[in-house]
C-alpha cells in the first residue's frame, strides 16, 4: 500500500488569465511528467485538450494529472477561471485537500478569484498563494499581498521576496533560509544558483522574516514563550508551525515568481510538500442520510476502512464515459462490485485508469486518497453520487450546485437532427450539473439553461462540432400565467337536439379568485337532486381541462375556485359528456367577466457587488422593476437581495459586469407569480396574437 502521508491532492485555481494552466505545465515539466512544455497561447498545453479550449486560450473543464516531486505524489487538478464555469472549480475543491491560489502580479486579486476563494473557504481547503507573472509590466508583489488582505479578507504569510521586478525579475529570496535563488538567462527551470541576499535587500528580508516567525510561533505556546524571551526557533520548528497554521487556514504561505519564465516554481512545489495537508490530515468528509442531513459519522481516510468514494465529474470522450472519483476510504480493485448509493444499484468495475489530462494509464487497484477515473459505468452515475461497498451502504455529503441563470431556445436546422440533438444534449447534461434542458410545454421549444452567455455559447459550439448538430438559437421566452380578479355568479345551459337522443346539461356556478398557489379548486354544494352526483366528476373534468388555456393569450390559468350550487338535468338527454361540454362553455363565458389578468414570474435575485458600485446596481435593479428586499455588507463587498420580473433579467449578467468592472456576480431562482402591469401585459398579449395569426397563414 502507498504511504498516504506522501500524497498531495491539490487544485490550481484563479481568475481568468492569471496563469493557472501555465503553472500546471511547469509543475509537470519540473516533475518530469512531460518532456516538452506546451504553451497556452500556442494552444498546446497538456490540460487544455478540448478544441474550444485550445482555440480560445481558456480552460473550460477541469483536468486531472498526476506527478511526483521529492517522492511525494501530486494529483493536480487545473480548473477554469471563467465565472461561467465555476461549477468546475466548485466540484474540484470538493475532492481536494489543498490548493494553490494563483494571482496575476499586475492584475492582482480579480473578481473571479474572489468567487473561487469564497468557494475554497466554504469547502475549507488549505491553500498557498502564488503571485505569478512578476516579469510583466506593472507587476507589484507587495500590492497583490495587500489586496489579498483587503479584498479576500485573507491572511497572507509572505515566505519569499522577489529580486527585481518586471524585466529585471531574476529570482526570489527564501526568508526562512535567508538564501537568494537566482535564475540565469537561459529560461530553463533547473538553471539557478543559490546566492547571498542582495545587499540592498538585507533590511527588508529581516523585517519580513521577523513578521513570518512571529506569525508562525503563535501556533505553539511553548515556542512563543521562548521566542518572547529572545530564543530563535529552529527552521524545523517554524515549518511545523506554518504547516499547522496552513492546515487550519489561519494564514496562507505566499510565494511569487513567473511560471512562464520558469522562475520560482521549485519553492512552490517544496511548499506543497512542506505545508499542504495529506489526505489523512484533512477533516474527514461527513456522511449523511437519504435526505442529506448529517448523521454525525465521517468517512475516515484510510485504506483499512470499507470503500467510500465520491463521483465528482462525468466526462464522455473517445473511449467511452469516464467517471472521475475521489476515493476517501478503503481500496478498489479491478473486478470489485460497488454500489451507487443514490440509485441503490450495483455494478462490477471493469476498467480503472489514472488520468494524465486526456492520456490514460490502466490501473488494477487504487486506494484511499487516490483520484482516478472508472471507464464505462452503467448505473447512471451523476456528479455528487456516492459509490460504496454494497455490504456497507453510506452516503457522502452531496454537492450543491447553483441554479442556471440564463436560458435560450434552440431547434435543429434540419428536421432529421432532432433525435441526434436529444442524445447529445443528454450526454452533456450528465457531464455538467449547471447545464439544464427542458421542453417548454407552452411553446414546444427546447430550452437550454446555463450559468452565462459564454457557457451556453460553448455548449452550442460543442453540439455543432463534437456531435454534428447545427442549431437555430432563438430568443428565450418567459412563461406567463393568467388568473382572475373578481367573483362571478353565472349559469350555462348546454343543449343539442338533432333527432334521436339529444344532449342536455344546465349548471349554476360561482367562480372566484383562489388563494395564491392553490391552482384549481372545484367543489359542489348542490342540494336536492337537480344535478345527479354521478355527473360531478364530468363537470370538474370540463372546467379543469380549460385551465391550460387562458382567454387572454392562451397561457395556463392559476388559482381559480369554482363552486357548483345548482343546475338542471333531463332524464333521457343528460349524460356525462353533456355536462362536461356545459362546463367548458361556462368557462369560456365567465372567465372574461371575472377580470382576467396576466401574471409574470418573479425571481429572487441575489447580487454580489463591491461597495463602490452599490448605488449603480440598486439603480439598475429599480429600472428593471425590481423591489429591493435588503442588503448586507460582507468582508469583500455587499450582497443585495431583490425580487425582479424574469422578463427584465435577460442579458443582466452583461450589464452587471459592465457596471462593476467585472467584479459583480448574481444568482437567481423562481420565487412566485405576480400580476403584470397593464403596459407589459398589453405588449405580451399583442405579441401572442401576432404569432398566432402568423402561424395560421
Amino acid at each position: 500500500m502507498a504511504d498516504l502521508s506522501k500524497y498531495r491532492n491539490i487544485g490550481i485555481f484563479a481568475h481568468v488569465d492569471a496563469g493557472k494552466t501555465t503553472t500546471t505545465e511547469r509543475i509537470l515539466k519540473l516533475t518530469g511528467t512531460i518532456h516538452k512544455t506546451g504553451e497556452v497561447h500556442d494552444g498546446e498545453s497538456t490540460t487544455d485538450f478540448m478544441e474550444q479550449e485550445a482555440e480560445r486560450g481558456i480552460t473550460i473543464q477541469s483536468a486531472a494529472v498526476s506527478c511526483f516531486w521529492k517522492d511525494h505524489r501530486f494529483n493536480v487538478i487545473d480548473t477554469p477561471g471563467h465565472v461561467d464555469f465555476t461549477v468546475e472549480v466548485y466540484r474540484s475543491l470538493k475532492v481536494l485537500d489543498g490548493g494553490i491560489g494563483v494571482f496575476c502580479g499586475s492584475g492582482g486579486v480579480e473578481p473571479q478569484s474572489e468567487t473561487n476563494w469564497r468557494y475554497a473557504n466554504d469547502s475549507e481547503v488549505a491553500r498557498i498563494i502564488f503571485v505569478n507573472k512578476l516579469d510583466r509590466m506593472g507587476a507589484d508583489f507587495y500590492r497583490v499581498v495587500k489586496q489579498t488582505k483587503d479584498v479576500l479578507a485573507a491572511n497572507p504569510l509572505v515566505m519569499v521576496l522577489p529580486i527585481g521586478i518586471e524585466d529585471d525579475f531574476v529570482g526570489v529570496v527564501d526568508l526562512l533560509t535567508r538564501q537568494a535563488y537566482v535564475w540565469d538567462e537561459t529560461g530553463l527551470p533547473e538553471n539557478y544558483s543559490i546566492q547571498d541576499v542582495p545587499a540592498d535587500m538585507v533590511d527588508k528580508v529581516e523585517e519580513y522574516r521577523e513578521m513570518l516567525v512571529e506569525t508562525a510561533v503563535e501556533q505553539d505556546d511553548d515556542l512563543m514563550e521562548a521566542y518572547m524571551e529572545g530564543e530563535e526557533p529552529s527552521i524545523e520548528d517554524i515549518k511545523r508551525c506554518i504547516r499547522k497554521g496552513t492546515r487550519t487556514m489561519d494564514f496562507f504561505p505566499t510565494y511569487c515568481g513567473s511560471a512562464f519564465k520558469n522562475k520560482g516554481m521549485q519553492l512552490v512545489l517544496d511548499a506543497v510538500v512542506d505545508y499542504l495537508p495529506s489526505p489523512t490530515e484533512v477533516d474527514p468528509q461527513p456522511l449523511t442520510d437519504e435526505e442529506g442531513e448529517p448523521t454525525g459519522k465521517f468517512a475516515i481516510v484510510s485504506a483499512e476502512e470499507t470503500f467510500k468514494a465520491l463521483a465528482f465529474k462525468i466526462m464522455d470522450d473517445r473511449f467511452g464515459a469516464l467517471t472521475f472519483v475521489r476515493i476517501y476510504s478503503g481500496t478498489l480493485n479491478k473486478g470489485d462490485t460497488i454500489m451507487n448509493a443514490a440509485t441503490g444499484k450495483t455494478e462490477r468495475v471493469g476498467r480503472m485508469v489514472e488520468m494524465q489530462a486526456d492520456e490514460r494509464k490502466e490501473l488494477t487497484s487504487a486506494q484511499a486518497g487516490d483520484i482516478i477515473a472508472i471507464v464505462g459505468m452503467k448505473t447512471n452515475v451523476q456528479t455528487g453520487h456516492t459509490l460504496c461497498d454494497p455490504k456497507n451502504p453510506i452516503i457522502l455529503e452531496a454537492m450543491v450546485f447553483p441554479n442556471p441563470v440564463i436560458s435560450i431556445s434552440v431547434k435543429p436546422k434540419d428536421k432529421g437532427s432532432t433525435e441526434k440533438m436529444g442524445i447529445a444534449i443528454g450526454k452533456m447534461v450528465a457531464e455538467d450539473p449547471t447545464f439544464r434542458v427542458e421542453t417548454d410545454e407552452d411553446s414546444g421549444e427546447t430550452i437550454l439553461s446555463g450559468m452565462g452567455e459564454l457557457h451556453l455559447d460553448i455548449k452550442v459550439d460543442i453540439l455543432k462540432r463534437t456531435y454534428g448538430v447545427d442549431l437555430v438559437v432563438g430568443e428565450p421566452q418567459v412563461a406567463y400565467r393568467e388568473t382572475i380578479t373578481k367573483p362571478v355568479e353565472d349559469s350555462y345551459t348546454h343543449k343539442k337536439q338533432s333527432g334521436g337522443s339529444g344532449q342536455f346539461g344546465k349548471i349554476d356556478y360561482r367562480i372566484k379568485p383562489g388563494e395564491p398557489g392553490t391552482g384549481f379548486v372545484f367543489k359542489s354544494t348542490v342540494v336536492g337532486g337537480n344535478v345527479p352526483k354521478e355527473f360531478f366528476p364530468a363537470i370538474e373534468k370540463g372546467f379543469a381541462g380549460m385551465m391550460d388555456n387562458g382567454v387572454l393569450a392562451g397561457f395556463p390559468v392559476l388559482d381559480v375556485e369554482i363552486e357548483l350550487y345548482d343546475g338542471g338535468f333531463h332524464a333521457v338527454d343528460s349524460s356525462a359528456v353533456a355536462f362536461e361540454l356545459a362546463a367548458r362553455g361556462a368557462f369560456r363565458q365567465s372567465i372574461p367577466k371575472a377580470g382576467a389578468q396576466l401574471l409574470e414570474p418573479i425571481m429572487a435575485v441575489d447580487v454580489f457587488t463591491p461597495e463602490d458600485h452599490v448605488g449603480d446596481v440598486i439603480g439598475d435593479l429599480n429600472r428593471r422593476r425590481g423591489m429591493i428586499a435588503g442588503q448586507e455588507a460582507g468582508a469583500t463587498g455587499v450582497r443585495i437581495k431583490a425580487d425582479v420580473p424574469l422578463s427584465e433579467m435577460f442579458g443582466y449578467i452583461g450589464s452587471l459586469r459592465t457596471m462593476t468592472s467585472g467584479r459583480g456576480q448574481f444568482s437567481m431562482e423562481f420565487k412566485h407569480y405576480l400580476p403584470c402591469p397593464n403596459s407589459v401585459s398589453e405588449v405580451v398579449i399583442a405579441k401572442v396574437k401576432e404569432e398566432k395569426a402568423a402561424a395560421k397563414k
